[in-house]
């Protein structure tokens, strides 16, 4: 699956919960449903379902592919506009090319994440190089939005290109899981992704019958979702498998367990971690816009219509943005 890896995670940092931590209860287990985005590539909804106080600060999150295209199939997304949030895009398999009408942009692949803070507003797109569509393959990657405080709603925008070579990479005790940290901070070792809303964001590949128990800030919320194969989460053991997502209560650690047998297709359990301090305001979204208030939303759309959203470059020889 992923491209970042090592073949002996024991040379690793090691972390793991003290013994004193209190364990997080598994509050609820979802499953998402599949559909289709942009230009019609598959996704599954991560966060259907549950309920925003859980989700806080996060928004969405889909999960594109995993998917194996034929020649002339890979797809994309046509110019949109965004306004109030930040989009994170991680590639697991395959290329992704991405621009803005702010002067971002740049090619991501096989592990490396793209970070848009979309702030007071921009239009970008997203698609498949030219190469990828001619000659097909595998595309897998995951798209996370995270919402921004009122204070930086309209904040300049900011592209961040973190290359895969660049994430932390941490191991449990007996190495059995590879953590990498994409953003935040985990015991003590900290991702290169730089958030305004205080996140940690990881991506964890559990070998049969491996197990990790991490900490976990107390202040923050707790989500797994799973990627590929068979789990449980929790003391409890909850099963858990592709496509799901597990909501943790309070506590101050979190422990997820790959099952000793995996599908056949997927020889380990991969899992993306998510924590994040909620922001508890007023949140109104529609679209590609999130933002506070039913009034800013009518802004944002007016805005866009407007052309104060950035412009699409000449070279596409295009005339509006989709949404």
């Amino acid at each position: 699956m992923p491209a970042v890896t090592v073949e002996n995670p024991l040379t690793l940092p090691r972390v793991t919960a003290p013994a004193d931590a209190v364990a997080r209860r598994v509050l609820t287990v979802t499953t998402a449903p599949s559909g289709y985005e942009g230009e019609g590539f598959p996704v599954r909804r991560a966060f259907a379902g549950i309920n925003y106080r859980h989700l806080d600060p996060f928004i969405m999150m889909d999960q594109m592919g995993e998917v194996e295209y034929a020649p002339g199939e890979p797809k994309g997304t046509p110019w949109h506009p965004h306004r109030g949030f930040e989009t994170v895009t991680y590639i697991i398999d395959g290329v992704f090319d991405h621009q803005d009408s702010n002067g971002g942009g740049g090619t991501i692949t096989n592990g490396d994440t793209q970070w848009m803070t979309a702030g007071s507003g921009l239009l970008h797109i997203e698609a498949p190089p030219e190469s990828l569509v001619v000659s097909g393959g595998l595309f897998h990657g995951l798209q996370l939005w995270v919402n921004l405080p009122a204070k930086d709603k309209m904040m300049a925008p900011r592209y961040q290109d973190i290359r895969g070579g660049n994430v932390q990479l941490l191991t449990t005790p007996d190495g059995g899981a590879l953590l990498r940290v994409i953003a935040g901070e985990l015991d003590g070792h900290q991702g290169p992704g730089i958030t305004h809303t205080p996140i940690t964001m990881i991506h964890a590949t559990l070998a049969p019958g491996a197990e990790l128990t991490l900490p976990w800030r107390e202040d923050f919320n707790g989500l797994a979702y799973v990627l590929a194969g068979r789990g449980s989460v929790g003391a409890e053991r909850r099963p858990i498998h592709l496509g799901q997502t597990a909501v943790f209560g309070a506590g101050s650690s979190l422990t997820v367990r790959a099952d000793e047998k995996q599908d056949s297709h997927t020889p380990d359990l991969e899992v993306v971690l998510l924590g994040g301090q909620p922001i508890r305001e007023p949140m109104a979204h529609y679209g590609p816009f999130v933002m506070n208030t039913k009034e800013e939303l009518m802004q944002a759309f007016e805005d866009f219509q407007k052309g104060r959203l950035g412009s699409i470059p000449a070279v596409h020889g295009m005339t509006e943005g989709g949404i």
